[in-house]
């Protein structure tokens, strides 16, 4: 496993692989403190691709004036251990100063699907994840790009960038990994007390049972399904919901709280962030209401 840090030292690294016929290229972006998410991120790009590139950044772009981007957990000892274990070939560890050399006065922004859910409460966000994305793959020419759908706007933002602008990259997504009680995994998860850790279960479990709910037929419209959601994470006490929603997917479009589950066209999200004292987790289902037996 090759370790670069700067941008030259990126290109040259993938022209060796190149040359040498190691493609197609997959790679993986991540913010560091990895986890075993990443892991399988790192697994499914070993399955598709000969050469699979990492890179590991904290992106400052992506990261509000109030939010954690000085206290967001870093170990690359850690990071490099996992990305080995796991067969990266090359990773990319730039400074703050390498990916932005002087104060960038371009970026790519994506509109509409970037003002619901997160980009409502985090204004900005996006077209720092975006931006730097756009960059990385320019640095990289990726065949494949592999993003976690815990983050499924995100998905859904760069399959669009991706389209609009014609890269030639796939988006690869890949499932939610979570702990054995259902917390999906996150490095913020670090930052979770004993207690709030044990009530952000009610995540997993708020989603578990609207769907079951929906099978058994107990809810059929989108707004009692959003009623049934923010009741089961409202008996937690420590929750404080920053949204809890039920949109269209890939498009985040609003349904109309009396239409019928049953009567979306395609696949829906239930999606939530909610903060555990400080800490502000997410987590979604994705699914087509046509596939759930009671609602056909």
């Amino acid at each position: 496993m090759r370790v670069v840090r700067t941008i030259e030292q990126l290109r040259e690294a993938l022209e060796y692989m190149r040359q040498g016929g190691h493609t197609p290229i997959g790679f993986v972006p991540t913010m560091g403190y990895l986890h075993e998410g990443h892991a399988s991120l790192l697994r499914r790009a070993g399955e598709m691709s000969s050469t699979v590139v990492m890179s590991i950044f904290v992106n400052p772009l992506q990261f509000g004036p109030n939010e954690d981007f000085s206290s967001y957990p870093r170990d690359e000892q850690r990071d490099l251990e996992l990305a080995e274990r796991e067969g990266a070939d090359i990773v990319f560890i730039p400074g703050v100063e390498e990916m932005y050399p002087q104060p960038i006065r371009t970026q790519v922004s994506v509109s509409s699907l970037t003002t619901q859910l997160c980009g409502a409460s985090r204004p900005g966000h996006f077209d720092g994840v975006t931006t730097v994305v756009s960059k990385l793959f320019n640095m990289v020419q990726p065949d494949y790009a592999f993003f976690g759908l815990k983050d499924a706007q995100q998905v859904a933002v760069l399959r669009r960038m991706v389209a609009d602008l014609n890269m030639n990259v796939e988006i690869v997504a890949c499932p939610i990994i979570r702990e054995g009680d259902g917390l999906a995994l996150s490095s913020r998860n670090v930052y979770l007390s004993a207690e709030e850790r044990s009530q952000a279960l009610v995540l997993s479990r708020s989603l578990r049972e609207v769907r079951q709910a929906m099978e058994e037929g107990k809810v059929r419209t989108v707004e009692d399904a959003r009623k049934l959601l923010v009741s089961v994470i409202s008996a937690s006490p420590l929750a404080v919901i920053d949204y809890a929603e039920i949109l269209t997917f890939p498009g985040l479009e609003t349904l109309d709280g009396a239409s019928l589950l049953s009567d979306a066209d395609g696949e829906i999200i239930i999606a939530l962030a909610v903060k555990f004292g400080r800490t502000r987790l997410i987590d979604n289902n994705v699914f087509n209401p046509k596939e759930v037996a009671t609602l056909v």
